[in-house]
């Protein structure tokens, strides 16, 4: 593994800002007040190819890895344009998707994927469960050449926007995963009011014996735990590149406004008080990114076990990151941090949603706990 990014990638990377600035922080605020959706934002960006860059080339797309779809996460993040479908559709979804599909599963979906033109939510967590795959209890049975899924989830990203949702669901032979159009009979959501400042909205899930066609269920039955894992390795890694391109936006806003403001004549950013703090979150920062780029170089050379550690441990730190950089930043500008001039506030909840989402830090410190250091388990 290099710690130097090819030129191919920092290319990409050079691409997406770019592409990003055009769009920025102002129309994201914007359409976030207006409860609308960043669809201008998404179809451009699957027409220049930037979603479809980890979808295999014969399906139309880039034939990259996890962690270019990660660069272009980051860079839209520091651009102002953190799109949480990303984590989910071509991340997720997509990955699970071209991994465990059938040759017809691919043919049918992966083009979509591609060039955005096709969205797709994920749904695993429930009321009781949490994202425990061992406890759920939404089930899907078969009915001569049918399945039929019955059950619940909560939490569920972007379902008025998408065209299918990929379900976690339980067969008796464990958990397996299904595809759902969002216009399936039986198949209902509703909103749950949120006050989190970001355009995609969150539902609670509810299937009434939603009949699928024998081809809903993701590739074989029996691949579903592999399945699950396989697809939130690339949650995480996501995750933690959206966190650390925010984190990036918000060290840019303070460090401008610490060169620029000034008291006695004095910019403020000569400080060690304001000077040192931003210093440890950058650094903090660049750590988190190098963390992210391991998890993402393992996952794509197929070292799953590897990759799901150092996966944890990347969401774990873009997180910490995240929530650290909004914070100062917002104390550096002192009351401008809350105006909506400097557009500051709007991100300090999604900042805190990065230490809960996709995946809890305590869950996190479990994981690395157990599996890490070898500590009991105390539950």
């Amino acid at each position: 593994m290099s710690f130097v990014e090819s030129e191919e990638r920092i290319a990409l990377r050079r691409a997406v800002a770019e592409f990003g600035a055009k769009y920025g922080q102002d129309y994201f605020t914007a359409k976030a007040r207006a409860g609308e959706k960043t669809t201008e934002l998404w179809e451009e960006a699957g027409k220049l190819g930037y979603l479809g860059v980890a979808v295999p080339e014969e399906y139309g797309g880039g034939g990259g890895g996890i962690g270019d779809l990660a660069a272009v996460c980051e860079e839209l993040a520091a651009a102002g344009c953190p799109l949480l479908l990303m984590v989910v559709s071509p991340a997720i979804c997509a990955t699970v998707i071209a991994r465990f599909g059938t040759d017809e599963q691919k043919s049918k979906w992966l083009p979509g994927f591609a060039d955005g033109t096709l969205k797709m939510a994920f749904a695993i967590t429930e009321p009781d469960a949490g994202s425990n795959s061992h406890r759920l209890r939404t089930n899907v049975r078969r009915d001569g050449d049918e399945w039929v899924l019955n059950g619940g989830k909560t939490y569920i990203s972007g379902v008025d926007e998408v065209d299918a949702v990929l379900v976690v669901s339980i067969l008796e032979t464990g958990p397996v995963l299904v595809v759902v159009p969002t216009d399936a009979e039986g198949f209902t959501w509703q909103e749950i009011e949120m006050d989190l400042f970001m355009p995609e909205k969150q539902f609670t899930l509810f299937f009434d014996d939603v009949r699928l066609p024998s081809d809903a269920v993701v590739g074989s039955p029996d691949q579903g735990l592999q399945q699950v894992f396989a697809g939130l390795n690339p949650e995480r890694i996501m995750g933690a590149s959206m966190g650390t391109g925010s984190a990036r936006l918000a060290i840019a806003k303070a460090v401008k406004y610490a060169q620029e403001r000034k008291v006695w004549d004095t910019p403020i950013g000569a400080h060690q008080g304001l000077a040192h703090p931003l210093a440890k979150i950058h650094v903090e920062v660049e750590l988190a990114r190098l963390m992210t780029q391991k998890a993402a170089a393992l996952y794509d050379s197929g070292r799953d076990k590897e990759a799901g550690e150092a996966a944890n441990m990347a969401k774990y730190a873009a997180g910490e990151a995240i929530a650290a950089a909004v914070d100062q930043a917002i104390q550096i500008h002192g009351g401008n941090g809350l105006s909506r001039e400097f557009g500051l506030a709007s991100m300090l909840a999604s900042s805190r949603l990065s230490r809960i989402a996709p995946v809890s830090r305590e869950m996190v410190l479990n994981f690395v706990a157990q599996n890490s250091l070898k500590l009991p388990r105390s539950y």
